[in-house]
């Protein structure tokens, strides 16, 4: 028999405002300990010189991790221009250095080329695996590493501020996958300099928002008055965008028992017209469909053939 995690059975999303020089490993680490939490995770890797919103999931939250990791992202960054970095942040030593300053106007005029669908070289200190290696372990070893370009969407990329010659703060709206430091390497580049990100935060992932984020001190506090659980949000909050449907407690039932329920024509015809193009990982959830039942969530299913089948079933202590 296996042993048993130590811990409350905690179920829900909370969106921490993750501070400066915390990893998102320890940010998970230090929440699990404050809810005394069986079972945490989190939608992202968000650098330690990143700052902002770090989704983490507790229970059978965790289950629905992959969608939240495949929502789109908001970061707003500053360049540093004149020079770049090893890391191509704030971390890294100097590697080159030039006098050039573009202007407003150069950098407005260079941004629509790095919009869209396109293809970006990562950093070399990334957590992208070489030969089963991560990256940044090889790069921060001496060893000369050499990343593959990939294909990434950056919906929207915009100055918001020039505080100085050196500095430019923009905001990135983007999907899966992006890096902010690519794109300050490239972005330099084409303006004929060199830059790195002097700042970074996350301002939005999917459906979570700083509207929605805690800090640690905040949390902390809340665990002091025994009103930590008032700082989580439900677990399908992370499948905002996927259709909703009402089970009966008999549905319910056959859901979490594996078993498909059949659909009357109605819903399956409605169904059938909310469908969107989606994938995740190598799965097809075009057809997906959230099961509710009693304002919780049952499971998620493919809604085919007029049945709905379960793919993920939540199971509530």
């Amino acid at each position: 028999m296996g042993r048993r995690k130590k811990g409350d059975p905690i179920h829900g999303w909370l969106v921490l405002d993750k501070p400066l020089e915390m990893t998102s490993t320890q940010a998970v680490g230090k929440c699990r300990w404050l809810y005394n939490a069986k079972k945490a995770g989190h939608a992202g890797t968000l650098d330690p010189l990143a700052s902002g919103i770090l989704p983490i999931a507790f229970g059978e939250a965790t289950k629905t991790v992959p969608f939240a990791q495949e929502a789109g992202k908001t970061y707003r960054f500053t360049i540093r221009w004149g020079e770049s970095t090893t890391t191509q942040d704030a971390e890294g030593d100097v590697v080159a250095t030039s006098d050039v300053r573009p202007t407003r106007d150069a950098i407005e005029a260079a941004l629509p080329q790095f919009i869209g669908d396109i293809e970006q070289v990562p950093p070399k200190f990334s957590a992208i695996k070489v030969d089963g290696e991560r990256a940044y372990d090889l790069a921060r070893a001496g060893e000369d590493v050499e990343l593959e370009a990939r294909p990434v969407r950056i919906d929207d990329l915009t100055i918001l501020d020039m505080p100085s010659d050196d500095l430019c703060v923009l905001e990135m709206r983007c999907g899966k996958g992006a890096y902010v430091r690519s794109i300050a390497r490239d972005l330099a580049h084409a303006l004929h300099t060199e830059g790195h990100v002097a700042a970074l935060r996350r301002t939005q992932v999917g459906p979570f928002t700083t509207d929605d984020a805690i800090t640690v001190a905040a949390l902390e506090d809340l665990v002091h008055k025994a009103r930590a659980l008032e700082a989580l949000l439900p677990v399908e909050t992370a499948l905002d965008d996927i259709p909703a449907l009402a089970v009966t407690d008999g549905e319910a039932f056959q859901l979490r028992q594996g078993r498909p329920v059949v659909l009357p024509p109605r819903q399956a015809s409605k169904l059938r017209d909310l469908r969107q193009p989606r994938v995740i990982g190598d799965k097809d959830y075009s057809k997906a469909v959230l099961a509710m039942g009693d304002d919780r969530a049952v499971a998620i299913g493919e809604a085919r053939a007029g049945k709905l089948s379960p793919l993920r079933v939540f199971q509530w202590d």
